[in-house]
């Protein structure tokens, strides 16, 4: 156990929104909650998972909905851990801590302001190691763990608590119908794993992970370095294309937001365009027409001068970007995981294709 500083709460918040795979909401607004409550003189305690008694309870929080919606409603920490407070009352069962579904975005600092207005530790885990946009593609899902109660909660008085779905692509249909209801915004809150099924089975130091490569972009930057070449050398990522956005195709449906967006070639890349797709994250890339990135490979487009990641909400014509493929975690590689994150569980007819250094 170990309290998070003030100086990383930045890093972690750039660290995310890279994880984010353009996904997860833009973690700008959280961090500004957070920095308002470190100001305030709280601090949030970080949690080695394997420190965990077998018995312990954590319980797994998230936002979701639409990245856009998110950008237009604002979310704070009473937002935040609303339905973890009617969980607790609902179960009446004590908490050790609290941790993310996903360690990308805006999600990545959820439990952080949850932890701040609850007195909670945070975890040092996720169930993605990035972010996807479905429930059924966490690491819990994939793995069979019984399934938990769920609390959706919107910001005016409205609550749904899901007490059992027949499977977790149930609980993610009918949760993201609920959200939709809500205006495509919604927090949530599952019913806690034990310490024993994190310690087996989420996506393990994950947080510590983001603070890292939050770091290596921002000590890139000080040093008048390429932040993002900085980035592709610790985390062992590749450069798959430097150009301009040209285009930008997006909607919100069904609580996603869903589109494509295209890019001309600069320099090395001059004269050819990349298109990418993505669903609330972004699933795939092509080059000139052929397939050249897909997911669980987290696909990022950074701002080539700050190392900064771009939302899929935040695409805008005229940015000037580099897209880097990251190796995802190990677990989502193994065969029976990757049925669940690979192209063809987005809906595109075609198999993964691993991009390597």
């Amino acid at each position: 156990m170990r309290q998070i500083k003030p100086d990383e709460l930045e890093p972690l918040a750039t660290g995310a929104w890279i994880l984010g795979a353009g996904g997860g909401g833009n973690p700008y607004l959280a961090l500004l909650n957070l920095r308002r409550l470190y100001d305030a003189g709280i601090r949030v305690s970080l949690m080695d998972p394997m420190e965990l008694a077998d018995d312990d309870a954590v319980a797994t929080v998230a936002s979701i909905g639409a990245p856009l919606v998110g950008r237009e409603r604002l979310s704070d920490p009473s937002f935040a851990a609303k339905p973890l407070r009617t969980m607790q009352a609902y179960l009446d069962r004590p908490l050790r801590g609290v941790m993310s579904v996903e360690i990308g975005g805006t999600n990545a600092l959820q439990p952080l302001m949850v932890a701040a207005v609850t007195g909670l530790a945070v975890i040092d885990a996720d169930t993605m190691g990035r972010a996807f946009p479905e429930g059924q593609m966490s690491s819990f899902a994939i793995s069979g763990l019984p399934r938990l109660t769920l609390v959706v909660s919107d910001i005016r008085d409205n609550e749904v608590i899901l007490p059992r779905t027949a499977s977790a692509a149930w609980s993610e249909r009918i949760s993201r119908r609920i959200c939709a209801e809500m205006g495509s915004v919604a927090a949530t809150c599952r019913a806690p794993r034990t310490g024993m099924e994190i310690k087996q089975h989420a996506i393990l130091n994950s947080t510590s992970k983001a603070i890292r490569i939050g770091r290596t972009v921002h000590e890139a930057r000080q040093r008048h370095e390429d932040p993002v070449e900085a980035l592709l050398q610790s985390e062992g990522g590749v450069l798959l294309f430097r150009g301009k956005i040209h285009g930008v195709e997006r909607r919100a449906t069904e609580g996603f937001l869903r589109g494509r967006t295209s890019l001309h070639g600069l320099d090395g890349d001059k004269g050819s365009i990349l298109d990418l797709a993505f669903q609330n994250e972004f699933a795939a890339a092509w080059r000139d027409g052929a397939v050249v990135a897909t997911t669980p490979d987290i696909i990022c487009v950074i701002d080539e001068s700050s190392g900064e990641a771009i939302g899929t909400e935040m695409l805008r014509y005229g940015q000037r970007v580099k897209v880097i493929v990251l190796p995802p975690p190990e677990f989502f590689l193994a065969p029976h995981a990757l049925a669940h994150v690979d192209p063809r569980a987005f809906g595109y007819d075609f198999d993964y294709r691993p991009v390597r250094s």
